[in-house]
């Protein structure tokens, strides 16, 4: 863990050195010392600012929510075919996923030990909720394949989309570029999706 000194800091620089921090020890064994050590800050200055750490992990994950939710209020996933709308869901969430890394890996990493982490399980059981509608509409239009059912299918695709947090990184150590992993990941599901021709 690196420990930043700041002669001057943001409520955004601090929540970005918490993320960090909570990706490198775990929510649970992120202490506010730590985060005072990281952000070179002292505690009283990181209380001036939130009530303690569980409002830093509220912020970072409803930021990581808030950007996966919006994918579902854009013109594309509202309109066309259920397949064209789920497909650009798909790419979307991949793109969010890779754009808000530090901010995703924390929200797929909380386990439901405190109220806001239960707040997150719940929010993410919501999304994926409204992509299996998705998915479920796009089989019963006869876009994609209705053999596997919704939220079983659903929780496969994600499950790959979500791995991406392993090994990704924005500096092309993972092996891969952002817009070659939007593309492998949509031919990938939406190949499988509709069977074979």
């Amino acid at each position: 863990m690196s420990t930043a000194k700041r002669d001057t800091y943001t409520p955004e620089s601090l929540l970005s050195v918490a993320v960090q921090v909570f990706n490198e020890r775990g929510y649970d064994g992120t202490s506010m010392e730590h985060l005072s050590k990281a952000a070179g800050i002292s505690k009283s200055s990181i209380y001036h600012h939130v009530t303690g750490k569980e409002e830093l992990l509220r912020r970072a994950v409803s930021r990581a929510l808030d950007e996966l939710f919006g994918i579902l209020d854009e013109e594309h996933a509202r309109e066309g075919t259920a397949a064209g709308r789920l497909e650009y869901v798909v790419r979307r969430t991949v793109e969010v996923l890779m754009a808000e890394l530090p901010y995703v890996t924390l929200l797929l990493r909380v386990r439901g030990n405190t109220g806001t982490e239960r707040w997150a399980l719940e929010r993410r059981r919501e999304f994926d909720h409204r992509v299996a509608e998705l998915l479920k509409a796009a089989a019963a239009e006869g876009d994609v394949r209705a053999d596997v059912e919704g939220r079983l299918a659903t929780r496969l695709v994600f499950g790959m989309i979500n791995s991406i947090v392993e090994w990704y990184r924005p500096d092309g150590r993972g092996g891969a570029g952002e817009r070659e992993v939007v593309d492998a990941v949509a031919r990938l599901v939406f190949a499988g999706l509709r069977g074979a021709s």
